[in-house]
């Protein structure tokens, strides 16, 4: 059994890869070569356990499952709050051929989907980013902003104090490879005014900024959510989306506040997601329509991005030789 922590997956595997290693898992989800349930969950103490299976058929022929925690005092430890583990199985014999470090390995298949939407919804000419959360999926989401427009600046939000200044300092050398400068800022509201493509990574329970501040022409990754009683969206903007995109559609419909509290209120309908991803990259449903169009994508991720992701990621190892073979 081959171990692949952190290091190797980081060393083999780029934000490009990531994109691309998504949108295979996009097309494969489309066409239905895929078995994967909704993940399942039981609650902890103090936190939650989520387990992912999936079968992913095609050219990646592999099964695999991850096991995630959300455990949000974890940050008060030094330790992820998302902690993951994905499992591969050997195709012939069904025995744990690899482990890998499935936080990595989230945090990138997670950003490539927000990269994945940026790429085909937000305006070519996008020069401003803003990030709204410097958590531990932060860094990654930041990447893909960057690897997907040629942005000029993005703006760091957090709101507890520091947080968005450390961040900013930290990743500093990251924009400056991309051309960018990262600003912290203050208020929400500095965040998204006049911003092209937005990001939402955080834990909020509520809206993290007014809808009624987004520019149009905006695109906007809604990512942190993931369950029916908690959004980062307001139903403002919701109402303002000209197109509203999805990851999965059945796993948002059954968790994604973002949309069930507007769709509840009876501020937004069923008919006004435009499609999933992987719709969009067949080319069955048409992307943005207008400069000024403003575009929504909503996800809260799927077993079969880390099916495909961690296959990928496997044979770039075994190509280049990382990872510890561990006896089993």
């Amino acid at each position: 059994m081959l171990l692949l922590r952190r290091d190797d997956i980081r060393s083999i595997f780029s934000m490009r890869d990531a994109i691309e290693a998504d949108k295979e898992a996009f097309r494969l989800q489309f066409r239905g070569e895929v078995q994967a349930p909704l993940r399942g969950a039981v609650d902890l103490p103090g936190g939650q356990g989520l387990f992912m299976p999936a079968y992913v058929g095609g050219a990646v022929d592999r099964c695999g499952i991850k096991i995630v925690a959300v455990m949000p005092h974890n940050g008060a430890r030094g330790k992820p709050v998302v902690p993951a583990t994905v499992a591969l199985l050997d195709r012939e014999t069904g025995e744990v051929e690899a482990l890998l470090d499935g936080t990595t390995l989230t945090q990138m298949r997670t950003a490539a989907v927000s990269g994945v939407a940026t790429e085909l919804l937000a305006r070519e000419d996008a020069r401003v980013g803003a990030l709204f959360g410097t958590g531990g999926q932060a860094e990654c989401q930041l990447e893909a902003l960057l690897v997907t427009r040629p942005l000029e600046e993005v703006r760091i939000f957090d709101p507890l104090p520091g947080r968005a200044e450390a961040f900013a300092a930290r990743c500093a050398p990251r924009g400056e490879r991309s051309g960018a400068r990262l600003i912290p800022v203050v208020t929400p509201g500095e965040a998204v005014r006049g911003a092209d493509v937005i990001t939402t990574v955080t834990t909020a329970a509520t809206p993290v900024f007014r809808g009624e501040d987004v520019a149009p022409g905006a695109h906007v990754n809604a990512v942190g959510s993931y369950t029916p009683d908690r959004r980062e969206l307001d139903t403002t903007l919701m109402e303002r989306a000209g197109r509203v995109f999805v990851d999965h559609r059945e796993a948002v419909l059954a968790e994604a506040g973002d949309l069930l509290i507007p769709l509840a209120e009876g501020r937004f309908s069923l008919d006004r997601i435009a499609g999933d991803l992987g719709e969009l990259l067949e080319g069955r449903v048409v992307g943005r329509r207008s400069p000024e169009e403003i575009t929504v994508m909503k996800t809260v991720g799927f077993a079969t991005l880390d099916v495909v992701a961690a296959a990928r990621v496997l044979e770039k190892a075994r190509g280049a030789g990382r990872g510890e073979e561990v006896a089993w």
